[in-house]
């Protein structure tokens, strides 16, 4: 009988942690399984000390969203609009993902900010023909 409130404390601690993995691992799924989705690690320039957050990455119709790899959280942790967002340079690593494909550490300013992504050389193309697909500002057309 002492031993019924120890071992049910226990089973809430599993089941409870049981529910937070299924959740984890449904965003996860979720998010690499979407249509224009790629696994992109970013941090800000200038930092290059600092480690890189692992992250996805979505296209969606006027913004690049930017989700962490490591939380519950159902919003994106960064957005960047199409329209503001500019690619500074590529720079090919001798690095591979996971997949072996090529990495490259990509520079790119959104507005008046900086940051770096780390993608696959593919993510990169996709995200180069994303770019440059969309609409063309007003006032920068001759």
């Amino acid at each position: 009988m002492e031993l019924t409130g120890p071992l049910l404390a226990l089973g809430a601690l599993v089941l409870l942690l049981a529910a937070v993995l299924a959740m984890f691992w449904s965003r996860q799924s979720t998010l690499s399984r979407r249509v224009g989705s790629f696994a992109c690690g970013l941090r800000t320039d200038g930092a290059s000390e600092r480690p890189w957050s692992n992250g996805i990455a979505h296209y969606a119709h006027d913004r690049l969203v930017w989700w962490r790899v490591l939380s519950l959280s159902p919003r994106p942790a960064a957005t960047f609009s199409r329209s503001e967002l500019t690619l500074v340079e590529r720079v090919e690593l001798e690095e591979v993902d996971e997949r072996g494909q090529p990495l490259l550490l990509v520079r790119c300013v959104h507005g008046e900010d900086t940051f770096e992504a780390l993608i696959s050389a593919p993510a990169c193309a996709g995200l180069v023909s994303w770019l440059e697909s969309g609409p063309r500002p007003v006032g920068r057309v001759i």
